[in-house]
C-alpha cells in the first residue's frame, strides 16, 4: 500500500517514512503544501497524512481543494495544534482523523491501519489465504503449506497487495502505483523481477503455481478457493 506523508519538518518526515517503510508500506514525501496537493491529485494514494502549518499553502486549504476536486483518499491530519477549535476545523474540512504532536508512531500506525481498514471495510482483513497460502498481517509472516517464507519487504508488500485481489488481473502499473514510491524508475523491469523473486520463494517447490502472468497486461494470484 502507498501512502503520501505531507510533512515541512525533515526529521518527522524522514522519521515517518523509514517507520512506516519498515511496515512495508511504500511512502512519498512532500514538504509543502503546493506539492503535496499535486502528488495526490496525479497518484493513487491509500492514505494521506497531512500537516497542517506548512509552507507555500496551508494543510487545511490543500484538504479543503482535495475534497472538492473529489480526492477521496483517507486522510490523517498531523499538526501541533491541539485546541477543540483545531480538531474540529479539520474534520469539517474533510479528514478523517487527527493527530497530535508530538505523538508514539505506534498511534500513527494504529490510526492508519484503522483507516484502510475503514476505507476497505469487510474486504480488508489482518489473514490473506490463497490456498495453502496464508499471510498473517500483523505478524508480518507467510506460510506455505505450513512452512514459513522469508520476504524482503517489498517482496511482502507486492503479495499483499496480489493476495488482496486475489484472482483479479493486476496491470504493471497498478503494482506500480499500489507496492512502489515515486522514486520508482518506470523503465525498469524491476517489478517482473520481484515477480520472480515471489515465484522462487512461493511456487518453486510446490507443484500448484498460484503466481500467472497474464500475456501483455500483468499478472494474478490464482486460487480455486
Amino acid at each position: 500500500m502507498r501512502i503520501l506523508v505531507v510533512e515541512d519538518e525533515p526529521k518527522v518526515a524522514s522519521f515517518i517514512k523509514k517507520g512506516l517503510e519498515q511496515e512495508h508500506y511504500a511512502v512519498d514525501l512532500a514538504a509543502n503544501g503546493v506539492e503535496g496537493e499535486a502528488l495526490a491529485e496525479s497518484n493513487s494514494y491509500d492514505c494521506i497524512v497531512l500537516d497542517i502549518l506548512l509552507p507555500r499553502k496551508n494543510g487545511l486549504e490543500v484538504l479543503q481543494t482535495l475534497r472538492k476536486k473529489n480526492v477521496t483518499t483517507p486522510i490523517l491530519i498531523l499538526t501541533a495544534k491541539d485546541s477543540v477549535e483545531d480538531r474540529v476545523a479539520g474534520l469539517n474540512h474533510g479528514s478523517d482523523d487527527y493527530l497530535v504532536k508530538p505523538f508514539a508512531f505506534a498511534e500513527l500506525l494504529a490510526r492508519i491501519r484503522a483507516l484502510l481498514r475503514r476505507r476497505s471495510g469487510s474486504d480488508f482483513q489482518a489473514e490473506l489465504r490463497a490456498e495453502d497460502l496464508v499471510m498473517d498481517i500483523p505478524r508480518r509472516k507467510v506460510f506455505r503449506a505450513g512452512k514459513e517464507i522469508d520476504l524482503s519487504n517489498k517482496e511482502f508488500a507486492l503479495l499483499e497487495y496480489l493476495l488482496r485481489n486475489k484472482n483479479q488481473v493486476v496491470t504493471r502499473n497498478m503494482i506500480i502505483e499500489h507496492v512502489w514510491d515515486m522514486s520508482f524508475d518506470s523503465f525498469t523491469n524491476v517489478v517482473d523481477v520481484y515477480i520472480n523473486f515471489l515465484r522462487n520463494k512461493i511456487d518453486r517447490a510446490y507443484d500448484r503455481k498460484l503466481i500467472h502472468t497474464v500475456r501483455g497486461v500483468g499478472y494474478t494470484l490464482k486460487s480455486s478457493e
